[in-house]
Formats: C-alpha cells, sequence, structure tokens
C-alpha cells in the first residue's frame, strides 16, 4: 500500500471512529454529520467520499466480514455439514457476546436499538446471499444456479436476525439451524 493508499485509508478509520465514538455517546439519531466531519477534522464532502450514506459510518467492514463468512464454509472442519458450519459462524459473529468486551456490546446494543442501523445492517448482510450461495454449490458439488444454494444461502443470513426478538437468542439460532440442517419434520417441537 502506498502513501496516499494508507492516507485514504487512515482518514476513513478517523471518520468511522469519530462516528462511532459520537453515535455511542449520544445515540445515532442525535448525531449529525457536520459533527462527525467536525470530530474526524474532515469536511463533509469528504466524509462522503468515504461514506455514502450515514448508515454505513457504523459498518465498515463489509468486505471482510464476506471473506469471513465464505472460508466459515470453504475451511469447516471434515464431517461438518454447511449448516453447522454456518450456524457456528452466525454465533461466533452475528450473536456473539464477545465475553468482556464493552466496546462490542455496545456497539450491538446500538444496531439492535436504532431501526435504520438494524434494518442497514440486514441489507448488508443480505448482499453476501449470491456470493454465499455460489460457495455452498461449490461446496456440496451442486449446480451454480440452483435455487436450494441460494435458498439455503439466503435463510442462513436471516436466521440471526429473526432470532433477536427472542427471549434467548442464541438458543433460536440453533433451532433456526437445526431446521436448515434436518428439515421441519425432524425438528423437536416444544411443548407449549
Amino acid at each position: 500500500m502506498g502513501r496516499r493508499e494508507r492516507k485514504k485509508a487512515a482518514t476513513r478509520q478517523a471518520i468511522a471512529d469519530a462516528a462511532l465514538r459520537l453515535f455511542l455517546e449520544r445515540g445515532y439519531d442525535a448525531v449529525g454529520i457536520r459533527e462527525i466531519a467536525e470530530a474526524a477534522d474532515v469536511s463533509t464532502t469528504t466524509l462522503f467520499k468515504h461514506f455514502p450514506v450515514k448508515e454505513a459510518l457504523v459498518f465498515d467492514e463489509d468486505a471482510d466480514q464476506e471473506s469471513r463468512l465464505l472460508a466459515a464454509v470453504r475451511d469447516r472442519p471434515e464431517g461438518q455439514s454447511i449448516p453447522a458450519a454456518l450456524r457456528e459462524h452466525a454465533l461466533a459473529t452475528r450473536l456473539a457476546s464477545a465475553d468482556g468486551d464493552t466496546g462490542f456490546t455496545a456497539f450491538t446494543h446500538l444496531v439492535a436499538g436504532t431501526p435504520a442501523l438494524r434494518d442497514y445492517a440486514q441489507k448488508m448482510w443480505l448482499r453476501h446471499t449470491t456470493a454465499l450461495a455460489q460457495v455452498i454449490a461449490e461446496e456440496s458439488g451442486l449446480a451454480a444456479g440452483d435455487p436450494v444454494c441460494t435458498a439455503l444461502a439466503h435463510f442462513a443470513l436471516e436466521a440471526p436476525r429473526a432470532a433477536y426478538a427472542h427471549n434467548n437468542p442464541r438458543q433460536a439460532v440453533i433451532r433456526a439451524f437445526d431446521l436448515l440442517e434436518h428439515g421441519w419434520s425432524a425438528l423437536p417441537r416444544e411443548e407449549a
């Protein structure tokens, strides 16, 4: 990486850090773009060159997330199913408690408590459906356009969001992936 690229990356990071700090201090809706630009010591034009919308300021690791997601399928242990690998990835990344990491916990609460961020995060996350479906097809020996691969990818990406509203999101994710792994008829029923 050359000097210019390093400077751009440092500016981008300074903007993201300033935005997150302000959002955590005062709440997402209470912070304006100009305030973030001032805190990062950049113009609003520069801010928008790096982040096209306000929500993007909170999510600046999208490419890395996709790489880790695809690696969860490609690099899974021998004998582990694709749904099991995706379940473990979801539990480790999307519902992680990050034991003792107060920054991660605060970030998670910020996103979960802000409808605009929650919706943006899900739309951003679902953009990985096509890439994940392709890797599922490759790893399972199915055709690249097989709708089963696309369905599994979509459902696997959607499962954590469906679990957020439950008292025990971790258990809800496990049950959702049990459905993906074993099908509806094999799913154990909870007593009412």
